[in-house]
């Protein structure tokens, strides 16, 4: 019963759409009416200033921590639940309640939950991520590589138990995924490049 009581929290937590509300309270807009459309914190840089960019996403990757560490504190660090509470807040994020279920790509969530889960790991492909965003000036080129990386890199560095490979296999097919509108600008060369400016 604990266990599900953690997916619930970890899905509600994840649905917090703190880029929405952040941009929604302090510039008075929406949005997803603006740049991409997502709630991220990629378009809230583009559309409404780094500030903002990067309160929403160090507030996005706090709640897929958060919702991790709680699943632990209610099951005991049960690798089963920690490991589904991880894809219960990217789904949240992705498919939020309060939004009609028109989320983000859950990178930040994605973030947040192994930061607690694989720090290691985590951390190896994060600097995949700078590399390539640093060459290719493309948040999505970087976000999609990381992603596709995360589940050999936490195999080969830590060979863990079962149930926190396959959820790191399905995290970061489920990031490659969301990103499939950016895959296809990329191919088309109409991708937008990284600024830390307001567009």
């Amino acid at each position: 019963m604990l266990g599900l009581l953690s997916l619930l929290i970890a899905y509600l937590l994840g649905a917090v759409p703190f880029g929405f509300l952040l941009v929604k309270m302090l510039k008075g807009g929406d949005v997803r009416s603006s740049g991409s459309g997502n709630i991220g914190a990629t378009n809230v840089l583009r559309t409404s200033g780094r500030g903002l960019g990067v309160a929403t996403l160090l507030l996005d990757i706090a709640k897929g921590f958060i919702a991790v560490w709680i699943a632990a504190k209610l099951t005991g660090d049960s690798t089963l639940w920690t490991s589904l509470a991880a894809l219960a807040v990217m789904a949240g994020h992705a498919f939020p309640v309060f939004l009609g279920f028109q989320g983000g790509k859950a990178v930040a969530s994605f973030i947040g939950a192994f930061l607690y889960l694989t720090p290691l790991p985590l951390l190896a492909v994060l600097l995949l991520f700078v590399a390539v965003v640093a060459a290719t000036k493309y948040i999505s080129a970087g976000s999609i590589l990381a992603a596709a990386a995360f589940p050999f890199g936490v195999w080969i560095i830590l060979h863990p138990d079962w149930e926190i490979v396959v959820a790191s296999f399905v995290a970061g097919a489920f990031v490659v995924y969301r990103h499939k509108e950016n895959l296809d600008r990329l191919r088309a060369g109409t991708e937008n490049l990284f600024t830390w400016k307001k567009h």
